[in-house]
């Protein structure tokens, strides 16, 4: 059995865009060569690699054994090649769905250390709901998401990282309320807030919860920018319910506080994940890295 390199790079394009037609147009190739190419494989295994229906390009269960096999393969080649041509920078560009509340944490304060580390890598990031997120990876128009929102598990995604995430009403001290007492829902929904947009990550989640015990919460400003609400909170605009990451430094200052609400929890987590078809690139591996690493630094919990 011999199976051509060019051709195992082309059942990858294949596999990662579902399509032998924008395979052919990301590698240049017409697609009767990307046809022929994945023909080949297929005779040298001895088994199809796609199912082909109504247009519709999917793999089999075997081709995604062969294309488990096909990444190993195309990470030990470039890893070859680097050691053989000593070219040790990280060169690639990254494309990220996220929160919009996570933009901001992901590139203040220590993402210049991520920069000089990598400066071949460039970054493209675009905010989006959570389902949004998803259509965009599933068609291979982002190469990760990061989501802030409940748990997900799906087979069709790798989990590259996660952390479940604390979020609590918050109150600046010019806000008129009782200090170490715990509140009720219905207190609280009387005072004016401040909010992300409605249907995303964890403000859908809070309405959710607000709606299973009949209540509501109209706002008297919604945002996307987490920091900009803070700073607003500090300020003594208005109420929010944010993460804590958002908000530890404001409660270490004093400037803010946590309010403590009767019967109210709900999971939130973070989490970067991939699609499971999709190559592990060095670039993409790098990202993943640095997130990682933002994990473990990332803010605690403060009582």
């Amino acid at each position: 059995m011999h199976i051509d390199i060019k051709n195992l790079e082309t059942f990858i394009q294949v596999a990662e865009l579902s399509s032998f037609t924008r395979a052919a147009e990301k590698s240049g190739y017409s697609q009767s060569t990307v046809s022929f190419q994945i023909q080949q494989m297929e005779k040298s295994l001895g088994f199809p690699l796609f199912e082909r229906i109504n247009h519709t390009v999917s793999l089999t269960g075997k081709g995604r054994e062969v294309l488990e096999y096909a990444h190993q393969i195309r990470q030990l080649t470039q890893e070859l090649e680097r050691q053989l041509h000593k070219k040790p920078d990280v060169h690639g560009h990254i494309r990220i769905a996220m929160a919009d509340s996570l933009c901001s944490w992901l590139l203040k304060d220590d993402f210049f250390l991520f920069r000089n580390q990598f400066p071949g890598i460039t970054l493209k990031i675009i905010s989006a709901s959570t389902e949004e997120m998803f259509r965009l990876l599933n068609q291979n128009e982002v190469d990760m998401v990061y989501t802030l929102d409940k748990h997900i598990y799906d087979r069709t995604y790798r989990i590259a990282s996660e952390e479940k995430v604390s979020a609590h009403f918050v109150a600046g001290t010019r806000i008129s309320l009782p200090k170490g007492k715990s509140l009720s829902l219905k207190e609280l929904t009387a005072h004016p807030f401040l909010l992300t947009e409605k249907g995303m990550s964890y403000r859908r989640i809070m309405d959710e919860k607000l709606a299973s015990l009949s209540l509501e919460i109209h706002p008297v400003l919604e945002t996307g920018n987490a920091d900009l609400i803070c700073r607003l909170v500090e300020q003594g605009m208005g109420i929010s319910f944010l993460p804590d990451y958002v908000t530890k430094e404001a409660v270490v200052s004093g400037s803010i506080r946590y309010l403590h609400i009767n019967d109210f929890e709900i999971d939130i987590w973070k989490q970067l994940l991939y699609h499971h078809d999709k190559w592990l690139s060095p670039q993409m591996q790098a990202v993943i890295d640095y997130l990682s690493e933002k994990h473990t630094l990332s803010l605690g919990q403060i009582p």
